[in-house]
């Protein structure tokens, strides 16, 4: 039988403990009805927060069925039988997955994963809002052994929780908002090395177990320690396939420029990871252009567009990621990284107000945005990020708008327990 993490509820109603299924137990949790399905599907499940327990409570039906093993671990747990589909459908019935099968945080499986991190099991790493969950240790890692993480990847995952829960990131707002923001994690350093971290071809598609799993953690850890359940608190009309995963390294060996850590004021041998709330990715491509000033044109023309929130609120930080190839041949043209924000500022400064709809001039308008008849996107070229990133031999670079009310956040990554990777 598989020893899971489980987690005690207190129903309003009667005030009395009820268990309630496999996962490690949270700040807080939510009380749903199992969902209902009708001839649309499934229906969303309706939920209410209340504070769960948060200390170990002797519980008369599994007293002396807890093995000395697992005392390291400070969950509660139940015991299921060894049917790996039985407990995705558990989860996915009461709520705590993103749809995919998952794999069961048995104890074991949650010792291993927490060994590459130095920190004890229930060391606080962060508060998540809007549930006000406390993630610890312990709780991160039970959402990363269900995402398909191996236990090398805690570490990054570890540090971008941290990064997600300080203010600046708003991640209150990201979790409850009507926008299809996401958290998108940007790697640098030896660690993408260490536990091969794609950057090159297809980094944001399937293929690659880190880059998957990594975003994946991020987003269940959103949903079951942050409380960020689409429908009931999740107000996100539409969301994106970003809030699966959305997790990339920078490919730092073919970029002429220096790396976003190091722009960061990071040593290039330092391990970090750079989160950036990101609202969707726009597809660029120029195959014709062989100049800077040419690629630089195409990539504005196609960031410029009313609808983001950028332009909107005159806030954010725009991420463009740029191919190996357009990076190759801005520095061949003496571009710096400086120089080609400052092209994108200049060119998207003096955006027509003519493009609005009437509604939004007016807007524009009464807030002060609008010189000569001209709108600009954002304030100064600082406000823009560049990356590099994807394979060669295709000029295809990627826009990603960013949420307006959130700013970037970088932590370093703590690889002392890491052991290189063979592959994924």
């Amino acid at each position: 039988r598989m020893e899971i993490p489980y987690v005690l509820r207190l129903t309003r109603r009667s005030l009395t403990p009820t268990i309630a299924g496999i996962l490690v137990s949270m700040g807080y949790s939510f009380l749903q009805e199992r969902p209902r399905r009708n001839g649309h599907g499934r229906t969303l499940p309706q939920a209410q927060c209340v504070p769960a327990m948060t200390q170990p409570r002797a519980i008369p039906w599994c007293k002396g069925r807890l093995s000395t093993d697992m005392e390291k671990l400070k969950a509660r747990r139940i015991f299921l039988e060894e049917d790996a589909e039985a407990a995705f459908e558990d989860a996915y019935g009461k709520g705590w997955t993103d749809g995919l099968p998952i794999i069961p945080p048995t104890s074991a499986r949650v010792e291993r994963m927490m060994a590459t991190v130095e920190r004890a099991p229930d060391s606080v790493v962060a508060t998540l809002p809007p549930r006000n969950g406390v993630a610890t240790v312990e709780r991160i890692a039970a959402n990363a052994v269900m995402a398909g993480c191996r236990p090398d990847y805690l570490p990054v995952v570890v540090a971008a929780v941290e990064a997600i829960a300080q203010p600046e990131f708003n991640l209150y707002g990201i979790n409850s908002t009507t926008s299809p923001v996401t958290p998108m994690l940007i790697v640098n350093g030896p660690v993408r090395h260490m536990i091969d971290l794609n950057g090159s071809y297809g980094f944001f598609g399937p293929g690659w177990r880190a880059n998957a799993t990594i975003g994946r953690a991020i987003r269940l850890v959103q949903l079951n320690i942050g409380g960020s359940i689409p429908g009931s608190v999740s107000k996100s009309t539409m969301a994106q396939p970003g809030r699966y995963s959305m997790c990339m390294a920078e490919y730092e060996e073919r970029s002429p420029w220096p790396p976003l850590h190091v722009e960061m004021g990071h040593p290039a041998e330092e391990s970090t990871v750079t989160v950036t709330a990101a609202t969707s990715t726009v597809s660029v491509s120029d195959v014709w252009s062989r100049d800077a000033e040419g690629i630089l044109v195409t990539m504005t023309s196609s960031m410029d567009w009313p609808g983001i929130p950028s332009l909107r609120y005159f806030s954010g930080r725009p991420l463009l990621i740029l191919n190996p190839d357009h990076a190759a041949v801005c520095s061949h043209d003496g571009l710096s990284k400086e120089d080609v924000k400052r092209v994108l500022h200049e060119r998207t400064s003096h955006i027509p107000l003519s493009r609005f709809a009437k509604a939004e001039q007016e807007r524009l308008t009464e807030d002060r945005r609008v010189h000569d008849g001209h709108v600009a996107m954002v304030p100064g070229p600082e406000y823009f990020m560049v990356v590099v990133a994807g394979g060669h031999g295709g000029f295809h670079s990627t826009f990603v708008p960013t949420w307006a009310q959130s700013q970037p956040v970088t932590r370093v990554i703590d690889t002392r327990r890491i052991t290189p990777a063979s592959g994924s």
